[in-house]
């Protein structure tokens, strides 16, 4: 009874939060960052860094580290139209791994702003996996989205999402075939690292053509296929649907592009400008949820910067708020 809890809108995906605990009638405030990402995107306001009072700061440090810098976000459109156009005059499809909530909207708002403006061609692009269930669930909740794209679903009646060019894959793996045999297209697929779903059956049909392009726009862990194929891979195991062997080896000749910066996190200049902006400033910081060094690095860094008190904990490690 004697916590308040405030969420905040943290610019992440759809739902996340910055939570703000008033504990015991203003004793102490702490703010959980949970994950931020501090600028605009198409698809949401930047995180709150706005509040009442802050002793503490908990905060994410995903891209805490000194190198972890990312491209501007109109350098990543234009690097991604640039790739599209390309595919495009070579008769190609580009195939797109997309996480279902937040990167792929994000696509889908980049996609349709380009083919409205004219910047590429107009062209199917088809929607595979939960992608279509998690952006009914964004049209639902324009409330939460970015004020302009808001007043477009609400005031203009022009729901980007509902586009006449967005297609659900709703007919399996018979209407896969159909857009592998048709022409210029995008695709956009779970798993957004290649770990499964239909985004195997677009790696069958679309691999073995040179003029088709995967293009990774979201972080691919290591350990997962979609991070072999970045670093090269020509050839990856895949299921043979007509055959009971477990799997066989399928060649990649289709061309593999990375597009940065579209993460949903912050990178180390937008961290730091969370903090520098902050209102009131805190009197501690403690960084978490990222990589040992990113942590320590991003910790290092704010208590140079700010001359502020900051932590990496380590794990089970326990602090006492006072």
């Amino acid at each position: 009874p004697d916590v308040k809890l405030t969420m905040h809108n943290a610019g992440h995906i759809l739902g996340s939060a910055v939570c703000h605990f008033h504990i015991g009638d203003g004793l102490y405030n702490v703010a959980f960052s949970g994950d931020i990402h501090y600028d605009d995107t198409r698809l949401f306001n930047g995180a709150v860094n706005e509040f009442p009072r802050v002793e503490t700061l908990v905060m994410e440090s995903t891209y805490g580290g000194r190198n972890d810098y990312q491209t501007d976000q109109e350098d990543s459109e234009r690097h991604l139209k640039r790739v599209i156009n390309e595919t495009y005059e070579d008769d190609g499809k580009v195939l797109i791994p997309a996480f279902a909530v937040g990167r792929s909207q994000e696509m889908m708002l980049v996609i349709e702003e380009a083919m409205r403006s004219g910047d590429i061609p107009e062209m199917p692009v088809h929607l595979d996996g939960m992608i279509w269930e998690a952006t009914a669930i964004h049209t639902t909740y324009p409330e939460y989205l970015r004020d302009d794209l808001r007043d477009r679903i609400f005031h203009e009646d022009e729901n980007p999402f509902l586009a006449e060019q967005f297609n659900h894959i709703d007919g399996g793996e018979e209407e896969r075939q159909e857009v592998a045999d048709g022409g210029p297209c995008i695709v956009l697929s779970t798993s957004g690292m290649v770990t499964g779903g239909p985004i195997m059956s677009w790696l069958r049909h679309f691999a073995p053509q040179p003029d088709n392009r995967m293009v990774f726009v979201g972080y691919q862990a290591q350990g997962t296929l979609g991070r072999r194929i970045q670093n090269g891979w020509d050839e990856i195991p895949v299921s043979d649907p007509n055959s009971n062997s477990r799997s066989k080896k399928l060649s990649l000749e289709m061309g593999v592009e990375t597009v940065d910066g579209f993460s949903g996190h912050a990178d180390r200049q937008g961290l730091e400008n969370f903090v520098r902006t902050m209102n009131p400033r805190p009197e501690k910081v403690l960084c978490v949820h990222g990589d040992e060094s990113s942590v320590q690095d991003f910790s290092s860094a704010l208590y140079h910067e700010f001359n502020m008190r900051t932590f990496a904990p380590k794990n089970l490690e326990t602090f006492r708020f006072e």
